[in-house]
């Protein structure tokens, strides 16, 4: 019997499960992703984070994600300043930089307990969404209930933003996995349904390809903003209202996406890994 000490973790809801490998590395594979992640039967995230040695020499780490499903994936936004902000604390530094397999996103601590993290340039270009073939990403042919004429963004994962005139009254539980699942996004989509309240505020509701819906996403939210700034629906600094909380997106001139908000540690304990163990 094995037993991993891990901090559970949220930003605005967003929850994570995070896992220090540094020292030893954790073999943790999907049925223990799914065990861990697991509401009623193990601790419960959403996502599982794993801080491990830095391959870049200019990080002080590398964060390997895995979702509740299993699956591994490249990019979360909200994940990435929890892991910050355990790095910053750790260092006595006011920043970090942390290597992801999307890239090495840079991160401060800002005032009143709020991390930024740039999240580096946002993409348009479908083989980056990626899609299944060439199509009009401003504009992409998928329509579903009241979900229609999606943007696709490429924020180190791939997102479908959908503008709609009520957030809060779309069927997300039920679009959302169908959305995920099109065929046109051959490695799955994350599915945003955006209100625009106005040139700075939007009302976000996400379904999270691997996990479903979401109290936040940072990604989600970054690529949001990009896709309201490309119609030319918002300004470039947008302040983005979730399930859980508010974040502030910002968008530089390079098309860089500058992402602010809480993190926090809720508890923290020991994984035996019995718990995966089990047939």
């Amino acid at each position: 019997m094995t037993r991993y000490a891990f901090t559970k973790m949220h930003g605005l809801g967003n929850d994570f499960v995070v896992l220090d490998a540094r020292k030893a590395p954790i073999p943790l594979g999907e049925k223990a992703a799914r065990a861990i992640s697991d509401r009623h039967t193990g601790v419960g995230c959403d996502q599982i984070l794993i801080i491990e040695k830095p391959k870049n020499g200019s990080a002080d780490a590398f964060m390997r994600i895995r979702n509740a499903d299993g699956s591994e994936v490249a990019a979360c936004g909200n994940g990435a300043r929890c892991v910050a902000a355990l790095l910053m604390q750790e260092a006595k530094s006011a920043r970090a930089v942390v290597e992801t397999a999307a890239g090495t996103l840079e991160a401060r601590s800002d005032a009143g307990g709020l991390v930024t993290v740039d999240m580096g340039p946002v993409s348009f270009e479908w083989r980056r969404i990626p899609l299944a073939r060439d199509a009009d990403t401003l504009h992409l042919p998928i329509a579903m209930g009241v979900l229609k004429d999606p943007v696709a963004v490429n924020v180190g994962n791939p997102h479908a933003v959908f503008f709609v005139g009520d957030a809060e009254s779309v069927p997300l539980a039920d679009l959302g996995p169908q959305i995920e699942h099109h065929p046109l996004f051959p490695e799955r989509t994350n599915v945003e349904a955006a209100q625009v309240l106005d040139r700075t505020r939007i009302r976000l509701r996400v379904w999270e390809r691997g996990v479903g819906i979401t109290q936040a996403c940072g990604s989600g939210a970054c690529a949001t903003v990009a896709a309201a700034h490309r119609r030319g629906l918002t300004e470039a600094a947008v302040d983005v209202a979730l399930d859980g909380g508010t974040l502030r997106i910002a968008l530089d001139a390079n098309n860089r996406a500058l992402m602010t908000g809480p993190v926090a540690v809720s508890f923290t304990g020991a994984l035996d890994d019995a718990l995966w163990a089990r047939p």
